[in-house]
């Protein structure tokens, strides 16, 4: 349940201590020097009275709470807080004049000044109650509209990252499609490179289901990925194409978001050397701004090839990761110049406080 708003912190309820203090100083100058009530009588009426009144309003919140807002009709809530004001406030007076005649014995001229001031004082009772009560009101809605504001980006976030998780998965059967067709085809004609190829693709899952669950990881780490990936479609391949990069080596450490290089390097796999007749060199580049670790991938391919279209995941599914993570659908370019294709990939750089 949530707590009153005046005693969760030591603060509030200081604030709350200095404005009784304030209204008591008030309270009493207004007696004593507008009114000329004696000295005696208006400061313990300003103590006792305010005293009172500022205990009750601390209990008032569970009234507030009770009577709420959203689950009660308007009907029901003004006729409550009629009533609530009404007994309240001559639970007020009823109190704090038997305190003062009965616990304090003050009796000089405070029983003729009280009964000619009852009934403002049942006024004032009344509107502290309702004023109180508002202040109450206000900061429930508050706290609740935080709370579902915060429900809903907490339920945002898990869609996120669903989707992230539902993109990210579909890399691994795709990949584990193609590759399972090559050993097929490997395990007739060269047995030993169908043997080769089941280990290294052991090897790359083992690193694969390690690293799953993590949202991003160093560049470094991403590539002995990518390495092992490239291994194996070295075993299928051979010598059709060869694999260079130029890393700045501060770009090692950068956190990236996980399995986001493989697609690209699959992608080029399927469209550059599998339709290539001639050899394909692969490239990666890495420079890192400011604001942005940009990573190339280039590689050359042949016009007139025929396109294997294919389900076209690897693109489509990094863009979506990008924008998904980083709120920025600008996260990935693709360039073709000549024979060149170049996918270029810019991951937000966060600096460390």
């Amino acid at each position: 349940m949530q707590k009153n708003p005046l005693l969760e912190s030591l603060k509030n309820f200081s604030f709350y201590l200095l404005f009784w203090f304030v209204v008591i100083i008030l309270y009493f100058s207004l007696l004593y020097f507008q009114l000329n009530i004696r000295f005696e009588t208006a400061l313990t009426d300003g103590l006792v009275f305010n005293i009172i009144l500022s205990g009750l309003g601390l209990s008032y919140w569970y009234t507030a709470k009770y009577i709420s807002i959203e689950n009660s009709n308007l009907r029901k809530i003004i006729f409550s807080h009629l009533v609530g004001g009404i007994i309240a406030s001559g639970i007020w007076l009823t109190v704090g004049y038997y305190f003062i005649i009965f616990v304090l014995s003050y009796k000089d001229g405070f029983i003729s000044f009280f009964s000619a001031t009852l009934a403002w004082r049942f006024v004032i009772g009344a509107l502290f109650y309702y004023l109180i009560i508002s202040f109450y009101y206000l900061v429930i809605s508050n706290s609740n509209l935080h709370e579902k504001i915060s429900r809903e980006e907490e339920l945002k976030d898990l869609v996120t990252e669903a989707e992230i998780k539902s993109l990210k998965f579909q890399i691994n059967p795709h990949f584990i499609f193609n590759s399972l067709n090559s050993m097929s085809a490997l395990t007739t004609i060269a047995p030993e490179r169908a043997r080769e190829m089941i280990l290294k693709l052991a090897d790359f899952l083992r690193y694969t289901l390690a690293n799953n669950n993590k949202k991003t990881n160093s560049l470094f780490e991403e590539l002995k990925n990518i390495k092992l990936y490239l291994e194996i479609e070295k075993i299928r391949f051979e010598d059709k194409f060869d694999f260079v990069e130029d890393i700045q080596s501060r770009c090692m450490d950068v956190q990236i978001p996980t399995m986001i290089l493989q697609p690209l390097f699959e992608n080029a796999i399927k469209h550059a050397v599998y339709e290539s007749l001639e050899k394909v060199t692969l490239k990666l580049y890495c420079r890192q701004s400011n604001e942005f670790l940009e990573i190339t991938i280039e590689n050359n391919y042949e016009p007139g090839a025929q396109n294997n279209k294919g389900a076209g995941i690897g693109l489509k599914n990094i863009k979506d990761r990008l924008e998904l993570i980083y709120n920025n659908d600008n996260l990935l370019k693709v360039e073709k110049a000549g024979n060149i294709f170049k996918v270029r990939l810019f991951i937000p750089v966060y600096k460390k406080d």
